[in-house]
């Protein structure tokens, strides 16, 4: 064989062996799953124990008297409401509070801690002032 061939079957069985492995590249018997977390331990025994704090526990209320169904057609309206922006937000929580703290005259701007104001966003994973505020 030459060297163009055994270099391009390299590259094919490399590009086999990249390829993702799924149940259909699998025996019969493989089932990889969808990443659901297992609620038990393997023994080396291959004895699969159940373990009870793992298993999942959906805590659902009563609907007795619900009107709503649990389907959302494709074709309901857009919703109304516009989206939740920085501004937004800033002009319905934090500014009502400054301003009757002004109204009333206690109002410190040394003291903007307390409408969630943070001087330092050291360690913070998301800097928001001032360099990816938005404007």
């Amino acid at each position: 064989m030459g060297v163009l061939s055994r270099l391009l079957r390299g590259l094919v069985r490399g590009a086999d062996r990249m390829s993702p492995f799924t149940s259909k590249r699998g025996s019969r018997t493989h089932n990889k799953g969808r990443g659901a977390r297992p609620c038990g331990l393997n023994l080396s025994s291959r004895k699969f124990i159940a373990i009870r704090a793992m298993i999942p526990e959906f805590v659902v209320p009563p609907l007795d008297g619900f009107k709503l169904r649990p389907y959302v057609s494709y074709r309901a309206p857009k919703g109304t409401e516009p989206p939740l922006t920085a501004q937004s937000l800033f002009s319905e929580v934090v500014a009502p509070q400054i301003k009757e703290d002004f109204e009333k005259g206690c109002f410190n701007k040394d003291q903007l801690e307390k409408y969630g104001f943070e001087p330092t966003q050291e360690g913070k994973l998301f800097k928001l002032y001032p360099k990816n505020y938005v404007r």
